[in-house]
């Protein structure tokens, strides 16, 4: 890529006409190495065989995902940095947890290919909202890259924005449920319903995505490309519904046959709108052509299903009695798009020989339908190769043409009509379920850091500073309010915390060394109650502003610390909980390009809820 770069600058820059000339010859042949490495890449990563199950069932193969791939990623240098120079610590007293946070971020990289591995990607994708939060201002970032490549092409990109890399966990996570719905042995009903899952989970991942992050820098999380996936797994789990009702009726009869025709034609319905989404022109330059002929194939043979059910259905099951005439009538009423030519209704439905005859008009539109599929399936050499899905379409065709062998007559002499199509009609409509991420419990890594409703990277803080406190005649001179952290609300004049430098609006973070940024009301007042007549050190951190507010309210901070009412007032977070139990999707999607950050003053900061003023004393 970097050779075809600098020749294609070459190009342009030289006058030179025979410098043009071999060039163009280099140019050329670079150009034709590189689409031969691009459709290599794109047989490799559009692989369909290497997820599907393993069991001797044939059934029909899958469409799974690869997983985006990364790079490697050293947080160490830019989290110390922002630690210190943002939170005034020392960021070497973190090297833990930024270890953790990297060993949690290479071992998602390769999730293992079952719950687990979901699990562990849900798990960094919460890490990443804390991340958030606490090491990403609203007009600064860490000078960090987030490298991904494409999950089909293999084309890499990168951006310095964290939402790159949460968007990118969130299609690996849609990803990896494909891959789950793809190995399951649908054969078996618990199979089934755990493809249906996967594929309805591996939908709303993908949904989820298009809804909540625009402008990406890669063709596979583009609106266009995430719509398609939407659809082709809705397509997947139409596919899954129909074999679960070929399973749990073994025995067939009429009502039966003709619900199978109709499931089999809603899956023809929505494999031709997921091919018709695949040859839009934002998408069909991008889409491997193995899955547009895989989705093609399995419109054409799902259609030809509908029509072979249809058939049976006629042929196979006895003519309706009199007292089930109405029910069959009423089914067969709205099971076409349009009437058949013939008899009327009742009399088709109890005359053999007027079955007989659509039901050869049925069959051989399914014949036809069946071929047009072997034919398509043949142009793909990838497809060529799933022996599985040949031996499949061959079955169907055979068992087609057998029956049209059967019920062929010597002596029919009438021109078979053209079978209507079948009204398309399911019992089990496909759900997009977003991903659950309460479901995995998450701790914040940088917990020892404070509560995250104040410390947080939109307040920026002063360093902070210890102050000797000695016990005078009347107490320490100060009170408090709230818990995780404790407030300092008032300094009396001319009491020790005033001489000492404490200013209302302050936060005690910590106690002769004693780490209090989590602690309650009545702990820290106990801790102060304690001292003896030595004196005890306190710790406190004063807000220097706040990203959110507007430059001039900046100036006004100390102002802020005599309105103990107003800085008081919010919601209660003295527990680390992970940010993913909200019912609403705007926390869980703050990244995303789409949602306005509030313009609102922060000078409202989310506190615990208080109790009255309590003087240390």
């Amino acid at each position: 890529m970097r050779m075809r770069a600098g020749a294609e600058n070459l190009f342009r820059a030289t006058s030179n006409h025979k410098v043009k000339e071999t060039v163009a010859l280099e140019l050329s042949f670079v150009n034709s190495n590189l689409q031969l490495l691009k459709e290599e890449l794109e047989e490799l990563n559009s692989s369909m065989d290497v997820y599907q199950n393993d069991s001797d069932s044939i059934s029909v193969p899958m469409i799974p995902l690869g997983l985006k791939e990364t790079k490697e990623l050293d947080w160490a240098a830019p989290l110390k940095e922002m630690i210190w120079d943002h939170y005034g610590e020392d960021g070497s007293s973190y090297e833990m947890e930024i270890q953790s946070l990297m060993e949690l971020r290479q071992a998602m990289r390769t999730p293992s290919r079952n719950e687990a591995g979901l699990e562990l990607l849900m798990e960094y994708y919460s890490q990443l909202y804390f991340l958030d939060n606490r090491f990403f201002p609203p007009n600064k970032n860490l000078g960090l890259f987030f490298h991904w490549y494409d999950s089909l092409t293999g084309v890499p990109c990168h951006q310095r924005a964290l939402a790159f890399e949460k968007g990118s966990v969130l299609f690996n996570i849609g990803a990896l449920h494909t891959q789950i719905g793809a190995r399951q042995d649908r054969t078996a009903l618990q199979g089934v319903d755990c493809a249906i899952e996967a594929f309805q989970k591996a939908a709303g991942a993908f949904n989820y995505l298009k809804e909540n992050f625009s402008n990406a820098p890669s063709l596979d999380m583009s609106t266009a490309s995430l719509n398609m996936l939407v659809r082709l797994m809705i397509a997947q789990v139409q596919e899954c519904v129909l074999e679960k009702v070929l399973l749990l009726h073994a025995q067939s009869d009429f009502l039966t046959c003709l619900q199978l025709a109709q499931e089999a034609a809603r899956v023809e319905e929505v494999y031709a709108l997921v091919h018709q989404t695949m040859t839009q022109p934002h998408v069909k330059d991008y889409v491997p052509f193995s899955w547009a002929t895989m989705v093609q194939v399995k419109s054409e043979h799902f259609q030809a299903l509908s029509h072979y059910y249809a058939a049976i259905a006629l042929c196979d099951c006895a003519p309706a009695s009199d007292t089930d005439l109405p029910e069959h009538e009423k089914a067969f009423l709205q099971f076409h798009v349009t009437p058949p030519e013939g008899p009327a209704l009742a009399l088709l439905l109890q005359d053999p020989e007027e079955r007989r005859r659509l039901g050869k008009a049925h069959l051989k539109k399914a014949i036809m339908r069946h071929e047009e599929a072997m034919r398509i399936h043949g142009l793909c050499k990838i497809l060529r190769k799933m022996d599985i899905l040949q031996e499949v379409l061959c079955f169907a065709h055979k068992r087609s043409l057998s029956k049209y062998s059967e019920i062929d007559h010597e002596e029919d002499f009438f021109e078979t009509p053209d079978a209507p199509d079948i009204h398309p009609k399911t019992h089990q409509k496909p759900e997009i379920k977003s991903p659950n991420f309460s479901k995995v419990k998450v701790t914040d890594i940088f917990h020892r850091l404070g509560p995250l409703s104040v410390f947080c990277a939109k307040n920026k803080w002063h360093p902070p500073r210890t102050v000797h406190l000695v016990r005078g005649e009347n107490g320490f001179g100060f009170t408090l309010r709230g818990d995780s952290p404790v407030l300092i609300a008032g300094v009396i004049a001319g009491g020790c915390a005033a001489e000492a430098g404490l200013k209302e609006g302050d936060y005690i973070v910590s106690i002769d060394g004693k780490d209090c940024k989590w602690s309650k009301h009545g702990e820290v007042v106990q801790m102060l109650k304690v001292a003896g007549e030595e004196g005890t050190e306190v710790t406190v951190v004063t807000l220097q502003y706040s990203e959110g507010q507007a430059a001039g309210d900046k100036k006004s901070v100390a102002a802020m610390s005599s309105c103990s009412g107003v800085l008081l007032k919010g919601d209660k977070e003295n527990s680390r909980r992970s940010p993913m139990q909200s019912k609403g999707a705007s926390t869980l999607l703050a990244w995303g390009k789409k949602s306005k950050r509030s313009k609102t003053s922060t000078y409202s900061l989310p506190f615990s809820s208080v109790g009255d003023n309590d003087l240390a004393c």
